[in-house]
């Protein structure tokens, strides 16, 4: 299965990483929460796989649409 890069649906921090390169997680798992406008806002897995990289750190200003995980 090709990689798949997921994106921040908005802009704001990067409030907490919940996994980290070689992760395996599933469907539907939350992989970074982000905090826009005091709402936390998860980035989810669309389906089971690696995590192949994290692109982000915490605390840092994430923009709308910007790469946040690497998923294989």
């Amino acid at each position: 299965m090709a990689d798949v890069a997921l994106q921040s649906e908005v802009t704001g921090t990067v409030w907490k990483i919940e996994v980290k390169a070689g992760d395996a997680v599933e469907a539907d798992q939350t992989l970074v929460v982000m905090e826009s406008m005091k709402m936390e806002i998860p980035v989810v897995a669309p389906r089971a796989g690696t995590v192949r990289r994290v692109l982000v750190a915490e605390g840092e200003a994430v923009a709308e649409g910007q790469d946040v995980v690497v998923l294989a």
